[in-house]
């Protein structure tokens, strides 16, 4: 079984696409490559990236600086010789190296190494939620378009069948086989067919915006996509445990809700090591050149030799009072952890909520599936008949209306309850560890 992690990017910017007759991952992935929303958790991964390798370095290397400064001084000065109090013009130049590891700062670069090392996990499993959302709506306004299409479709041949029907009534009635109010009827049925029929294609027209603008479709190129979309569905065996388990376990937003907790536990402990006192080495060499105005001095190579220095320094830093910042820096982080235990609990709880409502839509909406296509074929049975009646005059071009509303009703639920029922599916794989792009 799959798990969370997202597909890689597989589509490239758009030439390749475009022209091209896009079937549901197709749009998914291109999406997907060109969704402002996933460079942002590009950019935000990065971002985590830097705090990862910063924490290690502050956990594992040293502080080091080097500095100099130069000076002139004029008036009084203190001789570095006599140590005596002169006037007079004097140049001063320094050079210094020092280093600095903390021994002990309360555990806190060591708790800021794992928080980096969680929180490029919570980035990631963000880039996976996102990744989930695009593709859901995707998919959502993939199957409108292709069910808007599918309909117009059925309202076109409609709008034919009585166009043709309406010439043969116009026949019969110059034939006195048929009286006008029929033929009245039959122009209304015609004018309805076809304000159905625009109204169907507007509705595919926007459903085909909506998916261009998910996608980042360029404006200028018309989006093809592939309209055929077959399948089956089954009456599936109840597996809501096995599924809430796993998502519990492998759920993105699950996962950084958990990382969310762990990581405010690791700072509320941080904050209370800040108690303690904290020890630190020091290493340093320093040198210094100088001159005065009117007096000889050694050269500079020979002071910058003669006047070095060394230092080694070990510090102990003990907080006595400091204003209570610390123990306000505990409360805060352990109001903070509690918080995040809290939505942890709320999430889980919304995750598998979230699942067992998605199983039972998956199954009510197969059951209804197989329904509406049990419905389909006994009102497409029915339609035919009426309409060999309607042409021998047996019936009626109100009954016949009447049949034909029916018939158009039952093809547009069985397409609805199709596509509801491939999207709830989805859902549930998704679930299950299988991402949507995958499928």
């Amino acid at each position: 079984m799959a798990s969370f992690l997202g597909a890689p990017k597989v589509w490239a910017q758009s030439e390749e696409a475009q022209g091209k007759v896009m079937t549901l991952h197709d749009c998914m992935a291109y999406a997907i490559s060109n969704s402002t929303k996933m460079r942002i958790q590009e950019a935000a991964i990065g971002d985590a990236k830097i705090a990862r390798r910063d924490a290690a370095l502050t956990l594992f290397t040293p502080r080091i600086s080097a500095e100099t400064y130069a000076y002139y001084n004029f008036g009084r000065s203190i001789d570095p010789q006599t140590n005596t109090y002169f006037t007079t013009t004097s140049f001063h130049n320094n050079y210094g190296i020092s280093v600095g590891y903390d021994l002990f700062d309360g555990f806190k670069a060591v708790n800021n190494y794992k928080i980096s090392k969680t929180g490029m996990l919570i980035a990631k499993s963000e880039e996976q939620q996102v990744e989930a959302d695009i593709c859901l709506a995707v998919m959502e306004a993939y199957y409108n378009v292709v069910y808007y299409k599918r309909l117009s479709e059925v309202y076109q041949e409609q709008v034919s069948a009585a166009e043709t029907s309406l010439k043969l009534a116009r026949r019969q009635e110059e034939l006195g086989l048929k009286g006008h109010a029929d033929v009245v009827q039959m122009e209304a049925d015609l004018a309805d067919r076809q304000y159905d029929l625009t109204n169907t294609r507007n509705m595919y027209l926007d459903q085909r915006m909506i998916l261009s603008d998910l996608m980042f479709w360029p404006e200028e190129e018309e989006l093809l996509i592939e309209t055929e979309v077959e399948a089956t569905p089954t009456l599936p065996e109840a597996d809501a445990e096995s599924t809430v388990g796993y998502a519990l376990a492998n759920n993105p937003e699950v996962q950084k809700a958990t990382w969310q907790q762990l990581n405010a536990r690791r700072e509320l402990n941080t904050a209370k090591w800040q108690l303690l006192p904290t020890v630190g080495i020091y290493a340093g060499w320093n040198t210094s050149y100088y001159t005065y105005e009117g007096a000889h001095t050694a050269s500079f190579g020979s002071q910058f030799r003669n006047n070095r220095g060394e230092y080694v320094e070990m510090s102990v830093s003990i907080p006595l009072w400091d204003r209570l910042s610390r123990a306000s820096s505990i409360s805060k982080k352990r109001n903070a952890y509690k918080k995040a235990t809290a939505e942890l609990e709320q999430k889980r709880r919304d995750v598998e909520s979230e699942v067992r409502r998605a199983i039972l839509d998956r199954d009510g909406s197969a059951t209804a599936h197989l329904q509406a296509q049990r419905k389909a074929e006994v009102q497409e049975e029915a339609y035919l008949l009426n309409r060999k009646k309607l042409e021998q005059g047996l019936i009626s071009p109100l009954e016949f209306q009447t049949a034909n509303n029916n018939y158009l009703k039952a093809q547009a639920d069985e397409m609805n309850s199709l596509f509801k029922y491939l999207i709830k599916q989805a859902v549930v794989k998704y679930y299950n560890g299988i991402a949507y792009i995958e499928q």
